[in-house]
């Protein structure tokens, strides 16, 4: 990925990254967030150095909402996404899917102590199990680095309406190198300091080189805005913060067109 990667290369690149990950992402990662579920929320505001809370409005900012759409969180955790999305829009119908129990018990939790209710389903997101046209939006938010990205972009595609929005944030790997440069020595100090803080257990601590590794790999800004205009995704907009650190996507699904 140095040299970065053309629109017609994402299927090769795609193999290459689950031939690295595969093993991680189907064998240990699970057990990864079991374990960090019950502090995910904390440690993410020391990582993000109190930056977190921040970084979740202005994500939240970028969506558009209305009265009674229905709504889809893809790799929804904690619900934090879904949380505030009700708090925003509470007659939102909104719906949560992610792999892991121990996070979605967690945000279950949330949800109800605030009175909101999200309709969870434990699953593989690169097969959703929703029907097509369902979803006014889908929301994704720092997953995708562990997925294969190509499926679940065209799984949100399907169950997205026609002039359904999807909005995706991320870490994402900066263009600049020395950005890049400092982004991973500030993480592998990071990851450490962070799992001796809240005690992580073996895990979560065998799998601190991952986490910088897939991110070396994974998608710049630019390459996964032409990723979704590849797949014919439409109106797409994007917006880079901390230098290309992370980066925010908008992109619609193509309305029908009238006979």
């Amino acid at each position: 990925m140095a040299n970065g990667i053309r629109s017609a290369e994402f299927s090769e690149w795609e193999l290459v990254r689950e031939n690295s990950f595969s093993q991680v992402w189907t064998e240990e990662l699970d057990h990864v967030f079991t374990d960090v579920a019950r502090y995910y929320d904390k440690a993410s505001h020391v990582a993000s150095l109190g930056l977190w809370g921040w970084l979740q409005k202005r994500f939240l900012s970028t969506i558009e909402l209305q009265s009674n759409q229905i709504a889809l969180d893809v790799c929804a955790g904690t619900n934090a996404v879904g949380i505030a999305l009700l708090q925003n829009q509470p007659d939102l119908q909104v719906y949560a899917i992610d792999r892991n129990r121990a996070m979605q018990e967690i945000g279950r939790q949330s949800a109800e102590r605030q009175g909101f209710q999200i309709e969870s389903t434990i699953g593989d997101v690169h097969c959703l199990p929703y029907p097509d046209n369902y979803f006014d939006l889908v929301t994704l938010q720092f997953a995708s680095r562990h997925l294969r990205v190509v499926e679940v972009f065209g799984e949100i595609k399907r169950v997205l309406k026609p002039g359904g929005h999807f909005y995706h944030c991320d870490m994402l790997r900066p263009t600049n190198r020395w950005v890049e440069k400092v982004q991973f020595s500030y993480l592998r100090s990071c990851l450490t300091v962070t799992a001796r803080i809240f005690k992580s257990e073996s895990a979560a601590l065998n799998c601190r080189s991952y986490f910088i590794n897939t991110l070396s790999m994974f998608y710049s800004v630019e390459e996964l805005s032409d990723l979704l205009k590849q797949m014919a995704f439409h109106d797409i907009s994007s917006k880079k913060l901390l230098g290309g650190l992370l980066g925010f996507h908008k992109a619609v699904k193509k309305q029908r067109k009238s006979l």
